[in-house]
């Protein structure tokens, strides 16, 4: 969970628009990152004067396969949508350096404040601009180089004023590192649910996995196959030799850059553009299940193609035919990317077709198992689903979704003491999951463990005392059961009435228990009115079974007798 209000109001804005119909929301998306595109190309060109470079260094950001999820998968809007606000940063920031004012100041800030309201990872972006001072925008300056004897005391004085005017630079920002970090205080606070898993992942599994991902980010970049809408944390399965060779090939690329800085410093600030910006993202907090995603490279590889388009261009500005050579490989990359971004797009068309490319080129996947499992209960493919959601299980028994999925399909399997099993354990790991409860209660009171579902319905509502589901249930049990030892007509009057209360009096099954928790207490007349409310109710929402029902329940009160529903019976204690 993130708080992205200006997110959520785009949703919103979309629902207003297209309905709940995907097309208009893929449209939106699609339309956000466009601009996103361009904006970029724009801000740029006008930090670098670079028109072709600034060019490509958009185009591919704007087609690259990674780009897919982000923009195919609508609930990635803050990903799209902070794009928008991330480029418009940077070009407001441009037009402040040029001339600076508190007015122009302060509308880096709003725009700034907008995009962290998108997505909380632009909390970085402070950093970005600091890194963008030393280059292409050059507002710390350069050491002069000459002769030995004049070049120290030189050095000595700009070294001065360097620091000085980085120190400028660093106070400018700041209000805005201010707000980074009250939208990471915010986002920390909305994720303490999510956060949990990190309590189970050491630290070092966390930090070889972020070394690990950086490096793997990078392989995607330049060979995009094998995409995956998840990809499952390798936890303690990494290979010494893969962390080894990861974290070598990253510190010698950080050696590179700062060895370049003077004659290449756009390595350094595209390389720590593509390390700072993954850094919310990279797992050192854990979030999730997740080893890595595509959609946490949206922003942080643009670093790595402002290297590459500027590098490149660099390499070969001595060649002949230069302009031939970088059209054409220009060229060539876009419409490779271009086809892979097509490929990559056609797995998202729908559910199964997603998970099943997913278990395709991953391994150890419970999550896409368990997302494949669904897609198949829900197409009533039983023997399938379970097969999937027990492998789910398998890889990962801690998976609380995955057991409660699989205790459906069981259900609807008929297999209830396996489905029951499934349950416990879905509450072994989320001991507070109400509905897990109520369920849980009702399966056992088909299976005639009558004190069993008293005892979940009772500890739902001690977690929960508002939980009008266990009050009902716990009320029709109450009042109706055959067994003397278990009903307490006083007790489910009290528990009916006050789920009738939070139910705002709309659900007539309510008036059904109330009516018969009245009867139980000899409170006939109370609970003859109780129930032809009920049959009024129910006739009005369309459910005339229920009103049948509640009618014959009126005859036995009229005559005096409480009701008894004999399933409510306990199953026979094994010998």
């Amino acid at each position: 969970m993130n708080w992205h209000p200006v997110t959520t109001i785009s949703h919103m804005l979309d629902c207003q628009l297209h309905g709940l119909k995907a097309g208009g929301h893929h449209f939106t998306n699609v339309l956000l990152h466009s601009i996103a595109a361009i904006l970029l190309f724009l801000a740029l060109q006008c930090m670098t004067g670079a028109l072709w470079r600034s060019a490509f260094v958009a185009a591919v950001f704007a087609i690259h396969p990674l780009r897919v999820e982000s923009v195919a998968w609508i609930a990635e809007r803050k990903d799209v949508l902070s794009g928008v606000f991330f480029m418009l940063t940077l070009l407001v920031y441009v037009h402040y350096v040029r001339a600076p004012s508190i007015g122009r100041y302060l509308f880096v800030a709003v725009v700034f404040a907008f995009g962290l309201m998108s997505k909380p990872m632009l909390v970085t972006l402070p950093f970005l601009l600091l890194l963008l001072d030393y280059w292409p925008l050059n507002r710390i300056g350069r050491l002069a180089f000459g002769k030995p004897a004049a070049r120290q005391a030189v050095v000595s004085g700009q070294r001065s004023v360097v620091s000085g005017r980085f120190f400028k630079l660093v106070v400018e920002k700041i209000p805005l590192i201010a707000l980074s970090t009250v939208s990471s205080v915010v986002t920390f606070l909305a994720q303490r649910g999510a956060v949990g898993w990190t309590e189970q992942l050491p630290v070092l599994a966390r930090i070889n996995n972020a070394v690990v991902s950086y490096v793997a980010y990078i392989w995607q970049m330049l060979w995009p196959v094998k995409l995956a809408v998840f990809y499952p944390h390798p936890e303690h399965r990494l290979p010494l030799w893969e962390i080894i060779v990861s974290l070598l090939l990253l510190l010698g690329m950080t050696a590179v850059a700062i060895a370049l800085r003077k004659q290449r410093p756009y390595f350094i600030t595209g390389w720590l553009w593509y390390l700072g910006m993954l850094v919310p993202v990279i797992g050192l907090v854990q979030v999730g299940w997740q080893g890595r995603a595509d959609r946490y490279t949206y922003l942080p590889q643009i670093g790595l193609y402002i290297v590459a388009a500027w590098a490149v261009s660099d390499l070969i500005a001595l060649w002949r035919y230069q302009r031939t050579i970088l059209s054409a490989a220009a060229i060539l990359t876009i419409a490779v990317l271009s086809w892979r971004a097509w490929v990559q797009t056609s797995y998202w068309r729908d559910s199964e077709t997603l998970f099943t490319h997913a278990l395709a080129v991953t391994s150890n996947n419970d999550v896409a198992e368990n997302n494949l499992g669904i897609v198949f209960l829900r197409k009533g493919k039983l023997d399938d689903a379970i097969s999937l959601l027990q492998a789910a299980v398998d890889l990962r028994p801690e998976n609380a979704p995955a057991h409660d999925n699989l205790a459906k399909a069981l259900l609807q399997k008929g297999q209830v003491a396996d489905a029951l099993v499934h349950y416990r354990k879905l509450l072994e790991i989320q001991p507070e999951n109400l509905e897990t409860r109520n369920i849980l209660g009702t399966v056992l009171i088909q299976q005639g463990r009558i004190r069993e579902a008293i005892e979940q319905w009772q500890k739902a509502l001690a977690i929960q005392p508002e939980n009008g589901n266990a009050m009902s249930n716990l009320a029709w049990v109450f009042a109706a059961s055959p067994e003397d030892s278990v009903r307490d007509g006083a007790r489910a009057v009290e528990l009916a009435k006050n789920a009738l209360r939070i139910s705002g009096g709309k659900i007539p099954m309510i008036f059904r228990t109330l009516a018969a928790a009245y009867a139980e207490n000899g409170r006939f007349r109370e609970a003859i009115e109780t129930a032809q409310h009920g049959v009024a109710l129910a006739n009005s929402q369309g459910n005339p079974g229920l009103a049948a029902e509640l009618q014959s329940n009126i005859a036995l009160y009229q005559a005096g007798r409480p009701l008894r529903d004999p399933s409510l019976t306990n199953a026979p204690s094994s010998p």
